[in-house]
């Protein structure tokens, strides 16, 4: 964690002074360290995912169901991540967009679980 906050606040530091000549190149700055910062995530994302497929394998849930939820995990950090990205370039209107359709998109991956849930309240008071 120290080393990805460190490269953080020196990315921060490195784009104040870019954007002082050159601002679009601050932006730039910024995304080449948000990226850096997401690609050493990869190694923990691995960790996590083998700690959930311990946790389905022992559950007695169906396969879809697991894989719906790291569908909708993936939405929200990329529309998270995406959505910020804009916020800092100063274009809030599409990083509000994006937000929208990352929650739209998490409605609609998470409908085949909301009938399932239905499916089952109607069994229990049938």
């Amino acid at each position: 964690m120290l080393r990805i906050a460190m490269i953080g606040i020196a990315g921060v530091l490195l784009a104040l002074q870019v954007k002082a000549l050159k601002p679009e190149y601050g932006i730039y700055l910024c995304l080449a360290v948000s990226l850096l910062v997401f690609l050493q995530m990869t190694d923990l994302l691995g960790m996590i995912l083998a700690g959930l497929q311990t946790v389905q394998e022992s559950l007695p849930l169906q396969a879809g169901y697991f894989k719906i939820l790291l569908k909708i995990i993936g939405i929200t950090y990329i529309a998270e991540f995406a959505s910020d990205l804009c916020k800092d370039a100063g274009y809030a209107t599409i990083a509000g967009q994006i937000q929208m359709f990352g929650k739209l998109s998490v409605l609609a991956a998470g409908i085949p679980v909301l009938t399932a849930l239905l499916k089952t309240i109607r069994g229990f008071l049938s």
